[in-house]
Parts: C-alpha cells; sequence; structure tokens
C-alpha cells in the first residue's frame, strides 16, 4: 500500500514537472478546460438557482409542501345546517382545536374580500384578503418595506394593514416608523376604521390596482361595525351557492405526515360539525405528485453542461495527440533505460489529468466568483427568490470530477499511442 501510494505521488509530481516544462504547448488546452468546466459549474449552479425561483413561485401561490387545504359544506340534510351553511364561529373554534390537537405551527384562515378605504381623491373599494399571522411564511409573501404581521398584532385595536406597493404610493409612500394611517369604510353615515399600515408588498407588471392584507378577525370586527363596507364574509362560512366568499383554511406540516394527517382531519371535523358535512381535505402544493416539477429543467441544464464540456475534451485530445507526437524521442529514451510500458502509459496519462484538475479548480474558482456576484443574483434571481441558495457545493464537485474524468479522457489515447513507441523510433526521431 505504501509503495502504491509513493508510486502515485511520484507519477503525480514527474507530471507537474512535465506540464512546467511543456507549459507553452498545453496552455491553450488547459485554457479551453477551464472556460468548459467554469461552464459546466456555472451552468449547473444557476439551474439551482433558476430552480429555487420557481420553487419559490409556486410556494407563494399554492403553499409550501406540504400544505393541506381543507374546506366543508353542509348538504342540508343534517344537524350542519342548511343550503350550504356552516356555522362560521363552529369552523373556526375546531379549526384552532385542530391546530392544537396536532401541534400545527403554520396554520391560516384565508378569506378574500374588499373594504373601502379613504384616499385623497375619495373612498375607493379596496380587495382585501384576510389571513392569518402565519399566511406570511407559508406563502413566502415578500414585503418591500416594514415588515410581515406579527403575533402581537392581533392584539391591536386599530387594525394592522400590508398594502401593496400601489396602495402605499396612493398614500404618499409614508415613511412606515411613523406609522402611517387610513380610514376604512365612512360610505356615506357609516362610521369609520382607523388602521395602521405595517408593510409594503411588491406588485407584478399586471398589477394595477391597490389591495392589502389584513387579520381575519380584524377583517371581521371592520366587516361588523361597517357592514356596507366591502363584501366578503368575515367571521366563518357564508352560503357558496349564493355568491359569497368562503373561508378557506390552511396548513403547512411536514410532507412525511400529510397523507397520514387527510383521514383524521376528516374525522376530527365530521364529528365536531355533525351529520350531513362534506369534509375535503386536499393537497395542492407542487410537490403533491410526488415527480419531480423541474426534471425537464434539470435534463436542459445537464444537456448544455455535457456539450460544453465534450467541445473542451475534444480541443485537449487534439493538442495532447500532438504533444505525444514531439514527444518521441523522450519517450523512446525513457523505454531504453527500461521504463515499462504501464509505466509510460500511467505517466502520460497523469500528465493529462494533473492539468486538467489544475484548470477545473481555476474553473470552479471563476464560477463561483460569477455566480455569486450581486450583478448575476439580481439578473438571474428577478426580485423573486427571498432565501436565495448558497453556491452549490455539488455543482463544485461535479465541476471537479469532470475535469478529472475529461483528463483521463483526453489522456487515454495519447498515452496508449505513447506506449506503442518503440526505442528504435527514438533513434529515427
Amino acid at each position: 500500500m505504501k509503495r502504491a501510494l509513493t508510486g502515485f505521488v511520484g507519477a503525480v509530481l514527474e507530471a507537474w514537472q512535465e506540464l512546467r516544462i511543456h507549459r507553452t504547448r498545453v496552455l491553450l488546452s488547459l485554457i479551453g478546460v477551464a472556460v468548459a468546466v467554469c461552464s459546466l459549474t456555472t451552468v449547473v449552479a444557476l439551474g439551482a438557482i433558476v430552480q429555487q425561483a420557481n420553487e419559490e413561485l409556486s410556494e407563494r401561490s399554492s403553499g409550501r409542501p406540504a400544505t393541506l387545504y381543507l374546506s366543508a359544506y353542509s348538504d342540508g340534510t343534517g344537524t350542519g345546517g342548511g343550503s350550504g351553511e356552516i356555522d362560521g364561529e363552529l369552523m373556526d373554534a375546531t379549526w384552532a382545536d385542530t391546530l392544537e390537537r396536532y401541534d400545527v405551527t403554520y396554520g391560516s384562515r384565508v378569506l378574500s374580500g374588499s373594504q373601502n378605504v379613504g384616499f385623497v381623491d375619495g373612498i375607493v373599494p379596496v380587495g382585501v384578503q384576510a389571513v392569518d399571522q402565519p399566511y406570511g411564511e407559508m406563502h413566502r409573501v415578500r414585503v418591500s418595506e416594514g415588515a410581515w404581521f406579527t403575533p402581537g398584532d392581533a392584539l391591536q385595536l386599530a387594525p394592522r394593514l400590508i398594502v401593496n406597493q400601489i396602495f402605499w404610493e396612493r398614500i404618499g409612500s409614508p415613511d412606515l416608523a411613523t406609522h402611517p394611517t387610513v380610514k376604512l369604510g365612512g360610505q356615506g353615515a357609516q362610521p369609520t376604521t382607523i388602521a395602521v399600515v405595517t408593510g409594503v408588498t411588491p406588485v407584478a407588471s399586471y398589477e394595477t390596482e391597490p389591495s392589502m392584507f389584513m387579520l381575519v378577525d380584524q377583517f371581521a370586527a371592520v366587516q361588523a361595525a361597517d357592514p356596507t363596507g366591502g363584501g366578503g364574509g368575515a367571521g366563518g362560512f357564508v352560503d357558496p351557492f349564493a355568491g359569497g366568499a368562503q373561508t378557506q383554511y390552511e396548513m403547512w406540516v411536514p410532507p412525511a405526515l400529510a397523507e397520514p394527517l387527510i383521514p383524521l382531519l376528516q374525522r376530527d371535523f365530521t364529528a365536531a360539525l355533525g351529520e350531513g358535512v362534506q369534509v375535503d381535505v386536499f393537497r395542492q402544493d407542487f410537490a403533491q405528485y410526488g415527480d419531480d416539477p423541474f426534471l425537464v429543467t434539470k435534463l436542459v441544464v445537464g444537456g448544455i453542461a455535457v456539450l460544453v464540456l465534450l467541445l473542451g475534451a475534444l480541443g485537449l485530445v487534439n493538442i495532447a495527440l500532438v504533444t505525444v507526437k514531439q514527444r518521441v524521442r523522450e519517450i523512446g529514451i525513457r523505454r531504453s533505460f527500461g521504463a515499462t510500458a504501464g509505466r509510460v502509459f500511467f505517466a502520460v496519462m497523469m500528465e493529462s489529468v494533473v492539468a486538467t484538475v489544475a484548470a477545473g479548480i481555476a474553473g470552479v474558482v471563476a464560477a463561483v466568483l460569477v455566480v455569486q456576484s450581486p450583478w448575476v443574483r439580481d439578473l438571474v434571481g428577478q426580485g423573486m427568490i427571498t432565501d436565495f441558495p448558497p453556491f452549490p457545493v455539488d455543482a463544485a464537485l461535479l465541476g471537479l470530477v469532470a475535469a478529472t474524468a475529461v483528463g483521463a479522457l483526453a489522456g487515454l489515447l495519447p498515452a496508449l499511442v505513447a506506449v506503442r513507441v518503440k526505442v528504435i523510433d527514438a533513434i529515427r526521431y
């Protein structure tokens, strides 16, 4: 074992010395390999960033894996109620008990509605998404100014608002540290409610109207104080067949617990709401189907990377063959002094491997500098990534392994040619 290790180290050192002697010949080939490895590593790393962006985009719309959605309706035949209505207070109480029973940290009610807001140019109905505090983490809600709701916001007398960029600009883009306020309701002789803006969310290119987030209980209180202030069914279920909004219930649980938890939730809610109630629990996040939704992206990225690497390897093989042809006299002299065919083969092979590993290290370092640069992050992320992934270690390892493999592959043919060199060839040259 020790002898083999000593021989290997000696071969590596000898290969390095040969590279130093013939550095002018191999410089261009090493530059090509370094560029190829840099391209391979960069493409793989950027692929991971693009995948992260796609995952976050999916999680903002349908929740993180695994998000369970729960809904219920009554067919009017049992104790659950008639005409599709379910007692909202009972539903909310059952939901709260369920979160506590199964120790679910992230659960939220979700209700869409509208609320009259007093701007300087008049009262305008604004779309409202009423949620509970964990919703922000469950759906990766981005906040460009201020902060998302805190657990203590639900205890505040003045409702807290997270508004979009359009809403914020319409009230003059005030400093959120000054706790800017807006008036909710107030249509005609109806009373108004003072709300505090605590955060701002960015808008997509297709958004043209103001919108806002509110906590469900605070939205329900505003609706109760001013029933004409907007639409929505805050405070629980309304008749879905009459065109009203319906409260949705979501919880974020570990993917391994999602399937076992579904029948338990159906059982618990059916027992609590009474007969004649249909309870549906299902997943809607991107990972629900089990297959990798980004497999096509990975295959395309991998194909481009392999093509780039093969182009670099082809150039290295050509230069290596020319180099061996020019070293026939040297190799013949080595054979005359007793060098075995295996020794010559391994020496020529290691020259190529050591060269490509050195080039690979340079290529990986260059890839890290490129991918981690703020300019590239801004260009690729497009502001959609909140958890920007670090440079993937597997991409760096892949680059080094690919460089080693290219060196071995590119050195194979020249090494076979070198083995066939005889002593008499040294005399001819």
